[in-house]
């Protein structure tokens, strides 16, 4: 039994609606969005209308009040296309939706869900050129004030940075205390002495924004503090764990885009008279493909499930986001081969689906960090 058939009526309907909007939407333009590095602000705009940019925030505040599942879904079926628009709807919902319901103040939700559900995108801003696995060694700072704090400093390879207009921020406000210090803020991007910078000409997910980040003298008020002032670390870290379930999705989503174009290329490409698929090696490839792709949905729907029914997941997660990305590279390597000197060019996506995979075991806690957390916690 496949793990689609889990899925409920619901489930399996909102599935449906987002391979539609992603074939008629995103298909037509994903080489063009490749080759020029950008996102149309209208391809953006129409995820706002069709509500996949607030799938958790509550009916009250202008989401569609679902679930985390369903979340996932929805990047899932984007990222069979395209991995990049994959990515920002997975960060702004997984990451910013998900740290504003948990930790923001009544008031902050009042102010920042109906935007984010309508029409502003979230970054979620962690990552600094000397912190990367170790995330808690970063330099910026928050200047205590009588009303509130000054942030200086940079941030590094910021995803959904060029179209966002609220930022999360991390800062330290003591940086003695080390990890203690750190401080979660949310800073719209319209506030002064904030600078998004430097756009990176990246290998693949190209069309998803990745820049850097300035503070200069930037004031926030009190109000603006997520969570506690020095608990900003139990903030990112436990977002953190949620947000590598959704890049878990999105690698699988890419495996099952690039086994899609591989089976419909072996049946339609011959040689020596026969169709590819008719030869065994090329259908025991396939089936590899499909079995890695099947445990990799079941460890993914697996700690979405614990996660959405209170359970521990944490393992889990960090289980499914290794697995999956590494499963990823494997058979969009192996799919670009099939397809011979076709799949090494631009005439078919699948050069684009092993470009984006790489960053699957990069981004969100590398590869190595997952396998760290899951023996910690064996």
């Amino acid at each position: 039994m496949s793990a689609l058939t889990l899925l409920n009526e619901e489930e399996q309907a909102f599935r449906e609606m987002i391979a539609d909007f992603a074939k008629n939407e995103i298909e037509p333009i994903r080489m063009s969005m490749d080759e020029s590095q950008q996102m149309p602000d209208e391809l953006v705009q129409k995820c706002f209308e069709l509500d996949i940019m607030g799938v958790e925030i509550p009916e009250a505040y202008g989401g569609i009040g679902s679930t985390f599942f369903n979340a996932l879904l929805v990047i899932e079926e984007l990222s069979k296309v395209d991995p990049s628009v994959g990515v920002l709807v997975d960060v702004h919902n997984t990451l910013v939706n998900n740290c504003l319901l948990r930790w923001g103040s009544e008031a902050q939700k009042a102010k920042y869900l109906p935007r984010l559900a309508k029409n502003k995108v979230g970054a979620y801003a962690l990552s600094e050129s000397g912190s990367g696995s170790d995330a808690f060694a970063l330099k910026c700072k928050a200047t205590p004030t009588d009303d509130g704090y000054v942030l200086n400093g940079a941030k590094l390879w910021i995803t959904n940075a060029q179209q966002a207009g609220i930022f999360i921020i991390f800062a330290t406000v003591n940086p003695d205390a080390g990890y203690k210090g750190i401080t979660a803020f949310i800073v719209e991007r319209d506030t002064p002495g904030f600078t998004v910078g430097k756009k990176e000409n990246k290998l693949g997910i190209r069309a998803s924004s990745t820049c850097e980040l300035v503070f200069e003298e930037v004031r926030v008020g009190k109000d603006q503090v997520l969570g506690e002032v020095g608990k900003g670390y139990k903030v990112a870290i436990e977002t953190l764990n949620e947000g590598r379930i959704g890049i878990a999705a999105q690698m699988l989503g890419l495996a099952e885009g690039a086994h899609a174009h591989a089976l419909a290329y072996t049946h339609e490409r011959k040689q020596f008279g026969h169709p590819l698929f008719s030869f065994q090696a090329v259908q025991m490839k396939l089936a590899e493909m499909a079995t890695r792709i099947e445990a990799a949905r079941l460890l993914t729907y697996n700690a979405a499930r614990l996660r959405e029914s209170g359970h521990p997941y944490v393992k889990e997660a960090a289980m499914a986001k290794y697995y999956a990305s590494d499963m990823a590279e494997w058979v969009a390597s192996q799919s670009l081969e099939l397809l011979g000197g076709y799949g090494f060019t631009k005439d078919y996506p699948m050069e684009k689906l092993f470009r984006d995979s790489k960053v699957g075991r990069i981004y969100e806690g590398t590869s190595f960090m997952q396998l760290q957390t899951i023996a910690k916690l064996l």
